[in-house]
């Protein structure tokens, strides 16, 4: 499946927007970033849907000009004032050519999901591959109001039990995309995790 970081370029905080291309051409989340929505109609004149993993501002910011630019669906598992679908815990969406199973992951918010494919995972900000905190496996934030590191550590568990051993690419929130074995990466993050350090202990 041929995916685009649509924020690849942006000057300011933003979580990674990707343009999945395919049968359904998918956006996941609309990151922050102004004029997103060009860099999308570079690669596709109908965008299929707007799926987001959670709707913290660096991911939900500029999803109004992107609806407004495609007239298209969004599908969030929270409630959200532009949701035209609900995701749902167990249920499955098609991004780009690939159908994926909605993870509920929440711990770093209470509405994120992953999306997890036979070769892909969306895993938004509950595992990322680097992030300046950690190298190789890394875990979202838990240490503002209404975060947990408990459910996070029990929605990263759930994870590595659901996603298939075919995967091979993460598309994460933040952070490169990785190319390799998934499984590792999320298991290395977990242990961070489990060790229930502060991830940025200078702050």
């Amino acid at each position: 499946m041929d995916v685009v970081t649509v924020t690849e370029d942006a000057d300011v905080f933003t979580c990674n927007a990707y343009l999945a291309l395919g049968e359904e051409p998918t956006l996941v989340d609309a990151g922050a970033m102004a004029g997103v929505e060009n860099v999308v109609a570079e690669h596709t004149d109908d965008l299929s849907k707007v799926v987001l993993t959670h709707q913290h501002s660096d991911h939900v910011a500029e999803l109004d000009a992107v609806l407004d630019r495609f007239d298209t669906d969004c599908y969030a598992f929270g409630d959200y004032p532009e949701r035209t679908h609900e995701l749902s815990d167990g249920g499955d969406v098609v991004i780009g050519d690939e159908t994926c199973e909605v993870v509920h992951t929440p711990g770093h918010a209470d509405d994120h999901v992953s999306l997890v494919g036979e070769q892909s995972l969306f895993s938004g900000d509950v595992v990322v591959y680097n992030d300046g905190a950690f190298d190789d496996g890394s875990f979202g934030r838990t240490d503002y109001p209404g975060q947990s590191r408990e459910r996070l550590i029990e929605s990263i568990r759930d994870l590595l039990d659901r996603m298939p051993d075919t995967v091979d690419e993460m598309y994460a929130g933040h952070g490169d995309v990785f190319s390799g074995d998934v499984h590792e990466v999320v298991e290395r993050a977990l242990d961070r995790a489990e060790r229930r350090e502060p991830k940025y202990p200078d702050e």
